[in-house]
């Protein structure tokens, strides 16, 4: 073996580790990127849930109407199951 040869193999697995030293360094930014790109996407669904919800209209008296007779329904269907247990 000449001396050359065993500096040309070092070249090449000097470039193999280059190669994949940036692979690494791309990975690790694409993973960064798509952190980042989450926690926006939860910050963006928190102030879209919590503006929505305050737009809410106020109960309005047939709104409240509604409410009390779905109430009532799940009342008499839960005596009806009850009696029906019996």
């Amino acid at each position: 073996m000449q001396p050359s040869d065993s500096s040309s193999g070092e070249a090449a697995l000097g470039r193999s580790e280059g190669h994949s030293g940036s692979l690494k360094r791309s990975l690790v930014w694409v993973g960064v990127g798509l952190s980042v790109a989450g926690l926006g996407a939860a910050v963006a669904f928190a102030l879209a849930r919590t503006v929505l919800g305050a737009r809410r209209p106020s109960d309005d008296p047939t709104s409240q109407r509604i409410q009390q007779l779905i109430d009532e329904a799940n009342t008499l269907l839960k005596t009806l199951d009850e009696q029906r247990g019996n």
